[in-house]
Protein backbone atom coordinates (compact mmCIF):
# COMPACT_ATOMS: atom_id res chain seq x y z
CA UNK A 1 0.00 0.00 0.00
CA UNK A 2 2.89 2.29 0.22
CA UNK A 3 2.98 2.70 -3.57
CA UNK A 4 -0.66 3.51 -3.06
CA UNK A 5 0.19 4.71 0.47
CA UNK A 6 2.84 3.89 -0.71
CA UNK A 7 4.79 4.84 2.48
CA UNK A 8 3.11 4.82 3.26
CA UNK A 9 2.46 3.48 6.73
CA UNK A 10 -0.80 1.99 7.84
CA UNK A 11 -0.39 0.64 11.38
CA UNK A 12 3.39 0.38 11.60
CA UNK A 13 4.13 3.09 14.07
CA UNK A 14 1.14 2.92 16.36
CA UNK A 15 3.17 0.86 18.80
CA UNK A 16 6.04 3.33 18.73
CA UNK A 17 3.57 6.08 19.44
CA UNK A 18 2.28 4.17 22.42
CA UNK A 19 5.69 4.12 24.01
CA UNK A 20 5.39 7.86 24.50
CA UNK A 21 2.21 7.64 26.54
CA UNK A 22 2.00 7.73 30.32
CA UNK A 23 2.86 4.72 32.46
CA UNK A 24 -0.70 3.67 33.16
CA UNK A 25 -0.30 0.71 30.81
CA UNK A 26 2.34 -0.67 33.18
CA UNK A 27 4.64 -1.86 30.44
CA UNK A 28 8.33 -2.32 31.09
CA UNK A 29 9.71 -0.04 28.37
CA UNK A 30 7.29 2.73 29.24
CA UNK A 31 9.04 3.11 32.58
CA UNK A 32 12.47 3.65 31.05
CA UNK A 33 13.04 7.11 29.60
CA UNK A 34 16.44 6.10 28.25
CA UNK A 35 14.85 3.27 26.27
CA UNK A 36 12.19 5.60 24.87
CA UNK A 37 14.81 8.08 23.70
CA UNK A 38 16.89 5.24 22.25
CA UNK A 39 13.96 3.96 20.23
CA UNK A 40 13.18 7.47 19.02
CA UNK A 41 16.74 7.82 17.73
CA UNK A 42 16.66 4.37 16.18
CA UNK A 43 13.55 5.13 14.17
CA UNK A 44 15.18 8.30 12.88
CA UNK A 45 18.25 6.35 11.78
CA UNK A 46 16.12 3.75 10.01
CA UNK A 47 14.18 6.42 8.15
CA UNK A 48 17.37 8.11 7.02
CA UNK A 49 18.87 4.80 5.89
CA UNK A 50 21.60 4.88 8.58
CA UNK A 51 21.55 1.19 9.30
CA UNK A 52 24.78 0.76 11.25
CA UNK A 53 23.50 3.22 13.84
CA UNK A 54 20.03 1.68 13.75
CA UNK A 55 21.45 -1.82 14.23
CA UNK A 56 23.56 -0.73 17.19
CA UNK A 57 20.46 0.68 18.85
CA UNK A 58 18.57 -2.54 18.15
CA UNK A 59 21.30 -4.50 19.92
CA UNK A 60 21.16 -2.16 22.91
CA UNK A 61 17.39 -2.45 23.23
CA UNK A 62 17.62 -6.23 22.96
CA UNK A 63 20.03 -6.33 25.89
CA UNK A 64 17.80 -4.04 27.95
CA UNK A 65 14.52 -5.80 27.12
CA UNK A 66 15.16 -9.33 25.80
CA UNK A 67 12.18 -10.95 24.06
CA UNK A 68 10.02 -7.85 24.32
CA UNK A 69 7.74 -7.61 21.22
CA UNK A 70 9.29 -4.27 20.27
CA UNK A 71 12.56 -6.05 19.45
CA UNK A 72 10.93 -8.00 16.65
CA UNK A 73 8.89 -5.05 15.44
CA UNK A 74 11.97 -2.81 15.28
CA UNK A 75 13.95 -5.50 13.45
CA UNK A 76 11.16 -6.01 10.92
CA UNK A 77 11.06 -2.29 10.21
CA UNK A 78 14.83 -2.20 9.79
CA UNK A 79 14.76 -5.16 7.37
CA UNK A 80 12.08 -3.43 5.30
CA UNK A 81 14.14 -0.28 4.79
CA UNK A 82 17.49 -2.05 4.40
CA UNK A 83 16.02 -4.00 1.49
CA UNK A 84 13.78 -1.29 0.09
CA UNK A 85 11.88 -2.00 -1.99
CA UNK A 86 11.25 -5.37 -0.36
CA UNK A 87 9.98 -7.73 -3.05
CA UNK A 88 8.39 -11.20 -3.04
CA UNK A 89 11.65 -12.81 -4.17
CA UNK A 90 13.92 -10.79 -1.86
CA UNK A 91 16.30 -12.91 0.18
CA UNK A 92 15.25 -10.94 3.25
CA UNK A 93 11.57 -11.81 2.87
CA UNK A 94 11.63 -14.87 5.16
CA UNK A 95 13.47 -13.05 7.91
CA UNK A 96 11.10 -10.10 7.60
CA UNK A 97 8.01 -12.29 7.90
CA UNK A 98 9.54 -14.34 10.73
CA UNK A 99 10.36 -11.28 12.84
CA UNK A 100 6.88 -9.82 12.46
CA UNK A 101 5.12 -13.13 12.97
CA UNK A 102 7.12 -13.58 16.16
CA UNK A 103 5.84 -10.21 17.36
CA UNK A 104 2.29 -11.25 16.49
CA UNK A 105 2.76 -14.58 18.26
CA UNK A 106 3.95 -12.88 21.43
CA UNK A 107 1.02 -10.48 21.48
CA UNK A 108 -1.87 -12.39 19.90
CA UNK A 109 -3.21 -13.99 23.07
CA UNK A 110 -1.95 -11.41 25.47
CA UNK A 111 -3.59 -9.38 28.10
CA UNK A 112 -7.19 -8.75 27.13
CA UNK A 113 -8.69 -6.88 30.05
CA UNK A 114 -5.32 -6.34 31.74
CA UNK A 115 -3.28 -3.22 32.23
CA UNK A 116 -0.95 -4.33 29.43
CA UNK A 117 -3.69 -4.93 26.86
CA UNK A 118 -3.21 -1.71 24.93
CA UNK A 119 0.55 -2.09 24.50
CA UNK A 120 0.33 -5.68 23.31
CA UNK A 121 -2.66 -4.97 21.11
CA UNK A 122 -0.93 -2.10 19.36
CA UNK A 123 2.29 -4.07 18.94
CA UNK A 124 0.21 -6.81 17.36
CA UNK A 125 -1.50 -4.39 14.97
CA UNK A 126 1.78 -2.74 14.06
CA UNK A 127 3.35 -6.06 13.06
CA UNK A 128 0.27 -6.95 11.07
CA UNK A 129 0.40 -3.54 9.42
CA UNK A 130 3.98 -4.05 8.28
CA UNK A 131 3.09 -7.41 6.77
CA UNK A 132 0.04 -5.95 5.04
CA UNK A 133 2.22 -3.15 3.68
CA UNK A 134 4.60 -5.64 2.09
CA UNK A 135 1.84 -7.85 0.69
CA UNK A 136 -0.24 -4.99 -0.72
CA UNK A 137 2.78 -3.22 -2.24
CA UNK A 138 3.59 -6.38 -4.15
CA UNK A 139 0.04 -7.21 -5.24
CA UNK A 140 -0.01 -10.36 -3.09
CA UNK A 141 -3.76 -10.27 -2.65
CA UNK A 142 -3.87 -13.91 -1.56
CA UNK A 143 -1.83 -12.88 1.46
CA UNK A 144 -3.57 -9.55 2.05
CA UNK A 145 -7.13 -10.82 2.24
CA UNK A 146 -6.75 -13.48 4.99
CA UNK A 147 -4.43 -11.28 7.06
CA UNK A 148 -6.75 -8.28 6.76
CA UNK A 149 -9.68 -10.45 7.82
CA UNK A 150 -7.75 -11.75 10.84
CA UNK A 151 -6.83 -8.20 11.76
CA UNK A 152 -10.46 -7.08 12.02
CA UNK A 153 -11.00 -7.90 15.70
CA UNK A 154 -7.79 -6.40 17.09
CA UNK A 155 -8.33 -3.38 14.86
CA UNK A 156 -11.78 -2.78 16.31
CA UNK A 157 -10.52 -3.37 19.86
CA UNK A 158 -7.90 -0.68 19.37
CA UNK A 159 -10.57 2.04 19.25
CA UNK A 160 -11.21 1.34 22.93
CA UNK A 161 -7.71 2.62 23.69
CA UNK A 162 -7.83 6.03 22.07
CA UNK A 163 -7.04 8.96 24.34
CA UNK A 164 -6.51 12.67 24.31
CA UNK A 165 -3.01 12.10 22.86
CA UNK A 166 -3.07 13.46 19.27
CA UNK A 167 -0.73 10.71 17.99
CA UNK A 168 -3.70 8.35 17.86
CA UNK A 169 -5.29 10.53 15.21
CA UNK A 170 -2.84 8.91 12.79
CA UNK A 171 -4.38 5.50 13.35
CA UNK A 172 -7.98 6.68 13.13
CA UNK A 173 -7.18 8.96 10.18
CA UNK A 174 -5.62 6.20 8.10
CA UNK A 175 -8.49 3.86 8.82
CA UNK A 176 -11.19 6.44 8.03
CA UNK A 177 -9.63 7.48 4.73
CA UNK A 178 -8.34 4.18 3.38
CA UNK A 179 -11.39 2.16 4.35
CA UNK A 180 -13.39 4.06 1.73
CA UNK A 181 -10.73 5.26 -0.73
CA UNK A 182 -8.48 2.25 -1.30
CA UNK A 183 -11.09 -0.22 -2.63
CA UNK A 184 -11.96 2.34 -5.33
CA UNK A 185 -8.37 2.15 -6.57
CA UNK A 186 -7.97 -1.59 -5.98
CA UNK A 187 -11.40 -3.17 -6.61
CA UNK A 188 -10.07 -6.60 -5.63
CA UNK A 189 -10.22 -5.42 -2.01
CA UNK A 190 -13.85 -4.27 -2.11
CA UNK A 191 -15.07 -7.54 -0.62
CA UNK A 192 -12.61 -7.22 2.25
CA UNK A 193 -13.60 -3.61 2.88
CA UNK A 194 -17.17 -4.66 3.56
CA UNK A 195 -15.93 -6.61 6.58
CA UNK A 196 -14.92 -3.33 8.22
CA UNK A 197 -17.16 -0.50 9.46
CA UNK A 198 -17.54 2.32 6.96
CA UNK A 199 -14.97 5.10 7.13
CA UNK A 200 -15.15 8.85 6.67
CA UNK A 201 -12.61 10.27 4.24
CA UNK A 202 -13.05 13.89 5.29
CA UNK A 203 -12.70 12.98 8.96
CA UNK A 204 -9.64 10.90 8.10
CA UNK A 205 -7.91 13.89 6.49
CA UNK A 206 -8.76 16.10 9.47
CA UNK A 207 -7.40 13.53 11.91
CA UNK A 208 -4.16 13.11 9.97
CA UNK A 209 -3.72 16.88 9.88
CA UNK A 210 -4.16 17.07 13.65
CA UNK A 211 -1.58 14.33 14.04
CA UNK A 212 0.86 16.15 11.75
CA UNK A 213 0.48 19.36 13.74
CA UNK A 214 0.37 18.07 17.28
CA UNK A 215 1.69 14.55 17.65
CA UNK A 216 4.78 13.66 19.62
CA UNK A 217 5.97 10.65 17.63
CA UNK A 218 3.99 10.19 14.42
CA UNK A 219 4.52 13.43 12.50
CA UNK A 220 6.59 11.86 9.72
CA UNK A 221 4.02 9.12 9.18
CA UNK A 222 1.19 11.65 9.11
CA UNK A 223 3.06 13.89 6.66
CA UNK A 224 3.82 10.99 4.32
CA UNK A 225 0.26 9.74 4.39
CA UNK A 226 -1.15 13.21 3.73
CA UNK A 227 1.31 13.74 0.88
CA UNK A 228 0.30 10.47 -0.73
CA UNK A 229 -3.42 11.06 -0.31
CA UNK A 230 -3.30 14.61 -1.67
CA UNK A 231 -1.09 13.59 -4.60
CA UNK A 232 -2.36 10.18 -5.63
CA UNK A 233 -5.98 10.01 -4.57
CA UNK A 234 -6.96 13.66 -4.88
CA UNK A 235 -4.46 14.99 -7.44
CA UNK A 236 -4.01 18.17 -5.45
CA UNK A 237 -0.29 18.58 -6.04
CA UNK A 238 -0.04 21.98 -4.40
CA UNK A 239 -1.42 20.61 -1.14
CA UNK A 240 0.88 17.59 -1.16
CA UNK A 241 4.04 19.64 -1.74
CA UNK A 242 4.59 21.02 1.81
CA UNK A 243 4.42 17.52 3.26
CA UNK A 244 6.95 16.21 0.73
CA UNK A 245 9.27 19.13 1.44
CA UNK A 246 9.23 18.40 5.17
CA UNK A 247 9.97 14.71 4.68
CA UNK A 248 12.82 15.32 2.25
CA UNK A 249 14.33 17.98 4.48
CA UNK A 250 14.23 15.75 7.55
CA UNK A 251 15.26 12.48 5.88
CA UNK A 252 17.34 13.40 2.79
CA UNK A 253 18.78 9.88 2.43
CA UNK A 254 15.38 8.19 2.29
CA UNK A 255 14.89 7.22 -1.35
CA UNK A 256 11.14 6.81 -1.04
CA UNK A 257 10.68 10.33 0.31
CA UNK A 258 13.16 11.78 -2.18
CA UNK A 259 11.40 10.45 -5.27
CA UNK A 260 7.97 11.29 -3.88
CA UNK A 261 9.21 14.88 -3.58
CA UNK A 262 10.66 14.86 -7.12
CA UNK A 263 7.41 13.53 -8.53
CA UNK A 264 5.45 16.23 -6.75
CA UNK A 265 7.77 18.94 -8.13
CA UNK A 266 7.48 17.59 -11.68
CA UNK A 267 3.70 17.41 -11.45
CA UNK A 268 3.77 21.10 -10.52
CA UNK A 269 6.19 21.80 -13.40
CA UNK A 270 8.86 22.97 -10.96
CA UNK A 271 11.53 21.53 -13.20
CA UNK A 272 14.52 23.46 -11.89
CA UNK A 273 13.83 22.45 -8.30
CA UNK A 274 13.26 18.84 -9.29
CA UNK A 275 16.53 18.76 -11.22
CA UNK A 276 18.47 19.96 -8.18
CA UNK A 277 17.12 17.11 -6.05
CA UNK A 278 17.64 14.59 -8.84
CA UNK A 279 21.27 15.61 -9.34
CA UNK A 280 22.20 13.68 -6.18
CA UNK A 281 21.33 10.46 -8.01
CA UNK A 282 23.13 11.27 -11.26
CA UNK A 283 26.44 9.58 -10.59
CA UNK A 284 28.08 6.23 -11.43
CA UNK A 285 27.92 5.15 -7.77
CA UNK A 286 24.11 5.27 -7.71
CA UNK A 287 22.59 1.97 -8.76
CA UNK A 288 19.54 -0.22 -8.30
CA UNK A 289 16.20 1.27 -7.42
CA UNK A 290 17.58 4.78 -6.89
CA UNK A 291 19.13 4.84 -10.37
CA UNK A 292 16.05 3.34 -12.01
CA UNK A 293 13.89 6.06 -10.52
CA UNK A 294 16.34 8.70 -11.72
CA UNK A 295 16.01 7.38 -15.28
CA UNK A 296 12.23 7.62 -15.50
CA UNK A 297 12.10 11.12 -14.01
CA UNK A 298 15.04 12.22 -16.14
CA UNK A 299 12.97 11.16 -19.13
CA UNK A 300 10.16 13.44 -17.98
CA UNK A 301 12.63 16.27 -17.39
CA UNK A 302 14.18 15.90 -20.84
CA UNK A 303 10.76 15.81 -22.47
CA UNK A 304 9.12 18.62 -20.53
CA UNK A 305 11.90 21.04 -19.59
CA UNK A 306 14.41 20.56 -22.39
CA UNK A 307 12.00 19.32 -25.07
CA UNK A 308 14.64 16.88 -26.20
CA UNK A 309 12.59 14.00 -27.55
CA UNK A 310 15.49 11.73 -28.45
CA UNK A 311 17.01 11.95 -24.96
CA UNK A 312 13.59 11.56 -23.36
CA UNK A 313 12.88 8.42 -25.40
CA UNK A 314 16.29 7.02 -24.46
CA UNK A 315 15.70 7.55 -20.73
CA UNK A 316 12.16 6.16 -20.85
CA UNK A 317 13.33 2.96 -22.53
CA UNK A 318 16.26 2.59 -20.13
CA UNK A 319 13.99 3.17 -17.13
CA UNK A 320 11.58 0.44 -18.22
CA UNK A 321 14.46 -2.01 -18.37
CA UNK A 322 15.94 -0.86 -15.06
CA UNK A 323 12.64 -0.77 -13.20
CA UNK A 324 11.65 -4.24 -14.39
CA UNK A 325 13.91 -5.68 -11.68
CA UNK A 326 11.53 -4.29 -9.06
CA UNK A 327 8.18 -5.52 -10.33
CA UNK A 328 5.42 -5.35 -9.27
CA UNK A 329 6.31 -2.63 -6.76
CA UNK A 330 7.20 -0.13 -9.51
CA UNK A 331 4.27 -0.64 -11.88
CA UNK A 332 3.11 2.95 -11.39
CA UNK A 333 6.53 4.36 -12.29
CA UNK A 334 6.90 2.18 -15.37
CA UNK A 335 3.54 3.53 -16.48
CA UNK A 336 5.04 7.05 -16.50
CA UNK A 337 7.65 5.86 -19.00
CA UNK A 338 5.02 4.28 -21.23
CA UNK A 339 2.85 7.40 -21.07
CA UNK A 340 5.92 9.37 -22.13
CA UNK A 341 6.72 7.03 -25.01
CA UNK A 342 3.11 7.30 -26.16
CA UNK A 343 3.35 11.10 -26.19
CA UNK A 344 6.58 10.93 -28.17
CA UNK A 345 5.08 8.64 -30.84
CA UNK A 346 3.83 11.43 -33.08
CA UNK A 347 4.83 10.33 -36.56
CA UNK A 348 2.20 9.20 -39.03
CA UNK A 349 3.51 5.63 -39.00
CA UNK A 350 3.58 5.47 -35.17
CA UNK A 351 -0.17 5.54 -34.46
CA UNK A 352 -0.31 1.85 -33.62
CA UNK A 353 2.80 2.15 -31.43
CA UNK A 354 1.29 5.15 -29.67
CA UNK A 355 -1.84 3.16 -28.80
CA UNK A 356 0.28 0.22 -27.65
CA UNK A 357 2.31 2.36 -25.25
CA UNK A 358 -0.82 4.00 -23.89
CA UNK A 359 -2.51 0.65 -23.25
CA UNK A 360 0.60 -0.58 -21.46
CA UNK A 361 0.63 2.52 -19.29
CA UNK A 362 -3.04 2.29 -18.38
CA UNK A 363 -2.70 -1.38 -17.54
CA UNK A 364 0.13 -0.68 -15.10
CA UNK A 365 -1.31 2.42 -13.45
CA UNK A 366 -3.67 2.42 -10.49
CA UNK A 367 -3.97 6.21 -10.46
CA UNK A 368 -5.07 6.94 -14.01
CA UNK A 369 -4.95 10.74 -13.74
CA UNK A 370 -1.21 10.90 -13.12
CA UNK A 371 0.19 10.66 -16.63
CA UNK A 372 2.39 13.79 -16.97
CA UNK A 373 0.53 14.43 -20.23
CA UNK A 374 -0.08 18.10 -19.44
Amino acid sequence: MRKSLNNNFLLIFVFFHFMFLSNNAGAQILQDRDAIELIRKGIGHIYNMEFEDASAIHDSIKIMFPDHPVIYLYKGMMIYWQNFPLLPFSEARNEYENELNKCIELTDNNHSGTENEAEYLLANLSARGLLLLFYADNDLSNEVIPLATQTYKPLMRSFNHTSACPDLYYFTGVYNYYRDAYPKVKPIYQAVAFLFPKGDMKAGINQLEICARESMALQAEAYSMLAWIRMQFENDYQKSLPYCQILYSKYPENILFKWLYVKNLLLLKKYDEAEIVMSRSNSPEVKGYDKAMFLVFQGILQEKKYQNQSFARKYYLESIDALSSFLPYVNEYISYAYFGLSRLSTKADEKQLKRYYHRKAMGLSDFKKITFDE
